[in-house]
């Protein structure tokens, strides 16, 4: 991925990694990236390396590091230390995460399946709207929040 040694203008890092320049900028405010050296004319002016940082950072996001983890593990090397422990850590704890949304998801499964096959015996109901959803005695749960915010942004 890295290319000759030569440096890079913002416009080419962008283009080689597949980040937008604006996402470039947040970065280096952020500390994810290395301040660059400029030109005379003030153009930001990258090193090679910097498409190994992004890489870098595009597989921490892969495996669920949000920005901030990826920060601090970058700035552990800086320091001279080794990251690994707390990555290990960070992997661990979105574990657990997952292994609650999973569960959490197999009980709201469970009870839209049970919802929905009471709903097929009882065919329609009269209401407001729809009797069979105004009857409804499934509870918002974090799933079903996340799920309802998801379709909001697809609709």
């Amino acid at each position: 991925m890295v290319g000759t040694g030569r440096a890079l203008k913002i416009g080419e890092v962008s283009k080689r990694s597949g980040i937008g320049v604006e996402a470039l900028r947040f970065y280096e405010k952020s500390g994810l990236l290395d301040r660059p050296s400029r030109t005379e004319s003030g153009y930001r002016v990258y090193g090679a390396e910097v498409l190994e940082r992004l890489a870098f950072i595009r597989r921490a996001q892969v495996l669920g590091f949000s920005l901030e983890e990826i920060r601090r593990v970058i700035a552990e090397r800086r320091a001279g230390q080794s990251p690994c422990a707390e990555v290990r850590e960070v992997v661990r704890r979105r574990l657990a995460e997952l292994d609650e949304r999973m569960a959490e998801m197999r009980r709201y499964r469970k009870e839209l399946a049970a919802a929905l096959a009471g709903w097929d015996e009882a065919g329609d109901e009269a209401g407001h709207v729809c009797g069979l959803i105004e009857g409804t005695t499934i509870t918002e749960s974090k799933s079903t929040r996340r799920l309802a915010t998801k379709r909001k942004g697809k609709s």
